[in-house]
């Protein structure tokens, strides 16, 4: 039996200069790709278009702010880990602080994926319902038993590669069918208005809804989950191997800044994709459910509610593609979702001292370990609650409070842990602080609103 290739480790044999030409760079982008397949999910499907549905167009700033402000500190932090090799909770671990065995903010993401269980069981019911539109005669909770069997074959067998391109398939499907549901909204003045987005754009909080709207801060975009997914894409694609081991010479730095490029290039793409599709759903909501007055989050109504964002702009006959590419959207959440945090958890078991760095077949046999312990916690958690929109608002919520703490950890290694061979310039720098200041005070003043 061949040795399984360890993909946290340099390899002198693996290092390469970065391609060079758009075509040649853009074939080198792909952790993007799963990112927007967990994004492009709970937070747009449901969360968004929940937020569209209980507030209107009021919130469509938050949207914005949400994709456009996060993508600073998501380059930042891969830009860490390419640079040096550095898992993204190593790299948090860093930062100065209480500690037990590993420090505060890597506890903090325990706390948050803890919470985030009952966002991904929200994704098993939002399929499970689908399923059961299609066929009645066999209950909902039938079909998450078998959802959790087929992730687990899935999951327990693949590779990056795998991942990648289930992803990639995924997030194009529902992406372009939901841009031209919203595209052909446009042209029903019942449902749209250019003076709504307008008033969209006023910076205002709505007295209802504002919980919801925290949730979606928290999760569309990037999350404050694939914030701290996104280093391990970046390191098991090959950006920090093919960069080579740090050794501080022209050559290193070179390939090292060619690489971070490919990355930015990786992250642009990404942001492109996953803000057309939130501003669609978002405006759906808005302009589809809110004016009929229809709530997602009734019991056991979500998928038909949702429906009619594509049968009422679309047409009956879009009915039967809003099904294939729901199930597409909120299982790809699962699966790329699950795929990152089994990562992320078998690294935090490593970080506890389980087992060494240099041993991948541990590695791997943590991962596995969590494969089930995740998916297994996250569809019971949905056979116990039923409520997949107050499941999502329950991981948003817990992913926005993580936020400001990562936004820290991100300054952090920016200014005391960042290689100065790679270090960005001073645009890049004001731009992290920028995003950080933003996230840390819309937490300041959520926090604020609910103590007073």
């Amino acid at each position: 039996m061949s040795k399984v290739k360890d993909l946290y480790s340099f390899d002198p044999a693996e290092v390469i200069d970065p391609p060079r030409g758009l075509l040649p760079t853009l074939r080198r982008i792909g952790p993007g790709m799963i990112l927007s397949a967990s994004i492009v999910g709970s937070g747009e499907l449901i969360a968004t278009t929940t937020l569209g549905a209980e507030v209107g167009y009021v919130c469509l700033w938050v949207i914005l702010l949400s994709c456009f402000i996060k993508p600073a500190i998501q380059a930042e932090i891969g830009r860490y880990s390419v640079s040096t090799g550095e898992t993204g909770l190593a790299g948090f671990n860093h930062v100065p602080g209480p500690k037990l065995g590993v420090n505060w903010i890597v506890w903090g993401w325990v706390a948050m994926i803890c919470m985030t269980r009952f966002q991904i069981g929200a994704m098993f019911g939002g399929v499970a319902q689908v399923l059961n539109q299609l066929m009645p005669s066999i209950p909902s909770n039938v079909f998450v038993i078998a959802l959790l069997g087929v992730t687990l074959l899935l999951l327990l067998g693949g590779g990056y590669e795998r991942i990648e391109g289930l992803a990639t398939i995924k997030v194009a499907l529902f992406t372009m069918l939901t841009f031209l549901a919203a595209m052909l909204m446009f042209r029903s003045p019942e449902n749209f208005s250019w003076a709504a987005i307008q008033d969209g754009l006023t910076f205002q909080l709505p007295a209802g809804g504002f919980t919801t709207a925290v949730a979606v801060f928290g999760i569309t975009g990037v999350g404050a989950s694939e914030l701290f997914m996104y280093p391990y894409w970046c390191v098991e694609k090959g950006y920090a191997r093919f960069s080579g081991k740090q050794d501080g010479t022209d050559s290193w730095r070179r390939r090292a800044m060619g690489w971070i490029g490919v990355m930015h290039l990786d992250i642009l793409a990404s942001m492109f994709i996953y803000t057309v599709a939130t501003i669609a759903f978002y405006l759906l909501g808005a302009g589809i459910l809110h004016t009929r007055g229809l709530d997602p989050g009734e019991r056991g109504n979500m998928i038909p509610i949702l429906s009619n964002m594509y049968t009422q702009t679309l047409g009956g006959w879009a009915l039967p593609l809003f099904y294939i590419g729901a199930i597409a959207t909120l299982y790809g959440t699962i699966f790329a979702a699950t795929a990152a945090e089994s990562r992320v958890a078998a690294d935090l078991c490593r970080l506890l001292g389980k087992f060494d760095a240099t041993d991948y077949a541990a590695r791997l046999r943590y991962r596995r370990a969590f494969v089930w312990i995740l998916t297994c916690v996250s569809a019971g958690l949905y056979l116990l609650v039923q409520s997949p929109v107050s499941m999502v608002k329950a991981g948003g919520v817990a992913q926005a409070s993580m936020l400001p703490a990562i936004a820290i950890g991100a300054l952090y290694l920016r200014h005391k842990r960042l290689p100065p061979e790679v270090r960005p310039n001073h645009w890049i720098t004001a731009g992290l602080w920028l995003a950080s200041i933003t996230t840390i005070a819309m937490m300041a003043y959520y926090t604020y609103r609910l103590v007073v």
